[in-house]
């Protein structure tokens, strides 16, 4: 056995020395590795505007296993800094200032590599530099607690659910809610983020004074450039507020964002407010929160009496212009600009009372679900709840898609008025043209037709205007004066299938009520309805229709719209201006100065 034991000894030895000899190998490798590594940089900000005149300020970080040589910059792929580090460091963080002096709305790129003592060259990293006209504040997803003041010499850009105040659900069901108060001075812009869906929220029990001037207006826009905005490319303005719907007293906005409304709170209570929103533009929201669940520009959900919305346009959404859910608060001077969807929809028992509004829709903007001027639901089921929708419109004038015959329009454009689901919507000195059908009654869910009858839905001093000759896209081809008379005898004044329909004065309903005719009840003399042939009979200037600078709002001398509000004209003098008008105006443009038409090409940063 002892012959065999040195043996022994050397194999361990042996196995001994290759161990030691790997581990040498493995651990030469692994430096020679490192050391040959490529440099890695990443830079401390992802900002990408900043204003003319200021500076752009970041940390570069660099790893360079080899020893790092310099650092390069490039701007717009042109090499204009070097770095050199005589004493190679292996990391390194190297602080960067570079003075923005390119002009408001121009866009530069810059490009940071570090290079080694091996020649190796990093990964490039780069800063895409959006220049604008004053510094950029970042305001993150999460609630604002307090009072907080967002100034005009800066631009705020919204990320994620930005919420005013605080209002959580629960576990035991009850709701715990905060308050914050957001001031926002006049001229002051606002920006959405859209790939983290920007939105702004005043959650209940708390308040927005977002106050501009017809000088000075508000802007809550894109963060897009000039000439790249699209609807939908953030969320939008969202009210929440605590008056009695007919849903229930805590009910969450669609898309289930946390923008819970409604409460106890009576809808004639004027210390309900949600604060003031004046002299604001609202412009391509309605980012989808989910598959077909958008924001609208400005959700009004079960808000208060005590809330002034005044001098407000919502341009190029992706879904609705204004939308009511239940709630009180009166409006005056909104704008719904070439929107997507319904321009004035109304729901939940929503009460209050708006006076004076345009709408002007784009030949090729609708939406898939149908595009109406009003959209009216008592709720979505159409039932009996209370209170019910019962809100009062005054002086609204709708423009929809359709100027003249050779005018292609989006098959989506559905009715100037879609009335519907048990609603009881009041209509008074109301101008409507460009429309498939005018006013359409729907009864398939409920008792609209019913109301209509006993009065609680009305139509007063409302004008219908058609197209003359119409033609295209399936809707018609032509319109014979001769056969007026032939058009009013059609069952329920339902136009559709007339080949020579004057479309856009059109009656329609639903054959459910045999005791209601659609035509009679728009005709009773008392209710001074009037429909025209074609919309030039009203003497309106034909620029409405157009995407100009400056839309020719006002009727024109001797226009029929001027001095037709006769009858029963719109009730009670506390509630609305008394005025001798039919639409949005009389001899005063109230969107001069503060009212942007072509906001698409404007520079606002």
């Amino acid at each position: 056995m002892t012959k065999y034991q040195p043996k022994a000894i050397f194999k361990g030895l042996k196995i001994g020395l290759y161990a030691m000899l790997l581990a040498f190998l493995i651990t030469t490798s692994c430096d020679k590795e490192e050391e040959f590594a490529r440099p890695g940089i990443a830079l401390s900000t992802t900002q990408t505007s900043n204003a003319t005149g200021s500076q752009i300020s970041l940390t570069v970080s660099i790893t360079a296993p080899g020893g790092l040589e310099r650092i390069e910059v490039l701007r717009n792929g042109v090499k204009f800094h070097e770095e050199i580090f005589e004493a190679s460091p292996k990391s390194l963080d190297w602080d960067f200032l570079y003075t923005v002096e390119d002009p408001v709305g121009s866009t530069f790129n810059l490009t940071f590599r570090a290079i080694d003592r091996q020649g190796q060259l990093s990964e490039t990293v780069l800063l895409e530099v959006y220049v604008t006209s004053k510094p950029v504040k970042e305001i993150p997803a999460g609630n604002l607690l307090g009072e907080h003041t967002w100034y005009n010499d800066t631009i705020y850009r919204i990320n994620g659910f930005v919420r005013v105040g605080s209002d959580v659900q629960q576990t035991d069901g009850s709701f715990l809610q905060q308050e914050g108060i957001l001031n926002i001075q006049a001229g002051t812009l606002i920006v959405g983020d859209k790939e983290s869906k920007g939105t702004l929220i005043v959650q209940r029990g708390s308040k927005i004074f977002a106050e501009g001037t017809a000088d000075n207006p508000i802007v809550m826009t894109s963060e897009a450039p000039a000439g790249q905005r699209l609807p939908g490319d953030w969320g939008g303005l969202v009210l929440c507020g605590r008056v009695i719907n007919n849903q229930g007293e805590n009910i969450q906005l669609e898309g289930g964002y946390g923008g819970w409304h409604g409460g106890t709170v009576s809808p004639e209570d004027v210390s309900e407010s949600s604060g003031i929103v004046r002299y604001v533009s609202i412009e391509y929201a309605g980012i989808p929160i989910n598959p077909n669940e958008e924001v609208n520009s400005l959700t009004m959900g079960s808000v208060g009496k005590g809330t002034v919305i005044e001098y407000v346009q919502c341009s190029y959404g992706l879904d609705d212009a204004f939308e009511w859910f239940g709630g009180s608060v009166d409006c005056k001077y909104l704008i719904a600009y070439r929107c997507l969807d319904d321009d004035l929809d109304v729901d939940y028992g929503y009460s209050g009372n708006v006076q004076f509004a345009l709408v002007i829709r784009d030949p090729n903007l609708a939406d898939q679900s149908g595009s109406n001027g009003f959209e009216v639901d008592n709720n979505g089921q159409g039932t009996d709840q209370q209170p019910y929708t019962s809100g009062s419109f005054a002086n609204v004038t709708i423009i929809g898609p359709k100027k003249n015959r050779e005018t292609a329009i989006n098959t989506n454009y559905q009715h100037g008025a879609q009335l519907r689901r048990n609603s009881m919507l009041r209509i008074y000195n109301t101008f409507i043209t460009g429309f498939p059908y005018g006013i359409y009654i729907d009864d398939q869910r409920g008792s609209t037709s019913s109301h209509a009858l006993n009065d609680n839905l009305r139509l007063r001093n409302v004008i219908l205007a058609g197209v003359e000759g119409w033609g295209g896209n399936g809707y018609g081809t032509s319109y014979d004066p001769q056969l007026e008379g032939d058009i009013e005898g059609l069952p329920f004044g339902d136009y559709g299938n007339h080949p020579n329909a004057p479309r856009g004065l059109s009656l329609k309903q639903d054959n459910i009520n045999p005791e209601f005719d659609i035509v009679e009840w728009f005709k009773k003399p008392h209710y001074n309805n009037i429909r025209l042939a074609r919309w030039q009979d009203a003497g309106i200037d034909p620029a409405i229709f157009d995407l100009v600078e400056n839309p020719g709002l006002l009727p024109l001398s001797g226009s029929i719209l001027l001095n037709s509000a006769r009858g029963d004209n719109v009730p009670g003098a506390d509630k609305f201006d008394q005025v001798d008008f039919i639409g949005a105006f009389g001899t005063v443009d109230w969107t001069s100065g503060w009212a942007e038409w072509l906001p698409g090409i404007i520079t606002y940063f």
